[in-house]
């Protein structure tokens, strides 16, 4: 951990403090991804601030787990390259614009299939619209994370990676774009419980921030 730059260490560090404070927490009855998680903006529980707080949540240990590994190989590599202050800045603009993606999707979501109705069929009954809102609760680093691999493919678009199960390296700008195409064809198949569009939207503002950077000074080389 000594020699990880400060922002990729500390970001480590945070959410693993939150994710096992939200553990600690549970056990005296309070839901702390209820309370920090990113809830749909039309909801009763939503709050501006669940636009930062909620990249620092997680549902899960493999959540956490693959989010944090993404962030501590290709996080410090961005963070040498651009430096502290701009790497924490896309971390966290590219989070918030992720959240602000999957608050545009459930908003066009609730629009064609929800507004109509005063209650929705969950499958267990039919719960007021109002009650159902406030359960639509997003929580995770994975749109700042997937901005970070988006930023990594478009800085090191040669780099050879090896990802599992592919029995071959490939480079990291094939790797970037196929995952950003496999995203996309599961946002579009229909719901499983994770926030598709919000991984796109956090490297759509990646790609936003990085091609205006190139323009302001040169930095954030794109080779694609």
């Amino acid at each position: 951990m000594n020699n990880l730059p400060t922002i990729t260490k500390n970001l480590l560090i945070i959410n693993v403090l939150c994710f096992f404070g939200a553990i600690v927490a549970q056990k005296y009855g309070i839901n702390l991804n209820d309370y920090l998680g990113l809830h749909f903006f039309l909801a009763s529980d939503f709050n501006p601030a669940q636009l930062i707080t909620y990249m620092f949540m997680h549902a899960n240990f493999q959540h956490i787990f693959f989010n944090m590994f993404a962030v501590w190989m290709f996080g410090r590599v961005l963070e040498q390259v651009w430096g502290p202050k701009r790497f924490l800045f896309y971390y966290i603009l590219c989070g918030i614009g992720a959240g602000l993606v999957q608050e545009v999707v459930q908003y066009i979501e609730y629009a064609v299939s929800w507004s109509h109705y005063s209650g929705v069929d969950t499958g267990y009954g039919i719960l007021p619209m109002g009650e159902f809102l406030n359960q639509l609760n997003t929580v995770g680093a994975s749109g700042a994370v997937y901005a970070i691999l988006l930023a990594f493919g478009m800085l090191f678009p040669n780099s050879q990676m090896f990802v599992f199960p592919i029995p071959f390296p490939i480079k990291a700008k094939y790797f970037v774009m196929g995952y950003a195409a496999f995203e996309l064809l599961l946002g579009l198949g229909g719901h499983d419980g994770v926030a598709h569009f919000a991984h796109l939207g956090g490297m759509l503002f990646g790609i936003f921030l990085i091609v205006y950077w190139k323009k302001q000074n040169g930095n954030g080389q794109i080779h694609f």
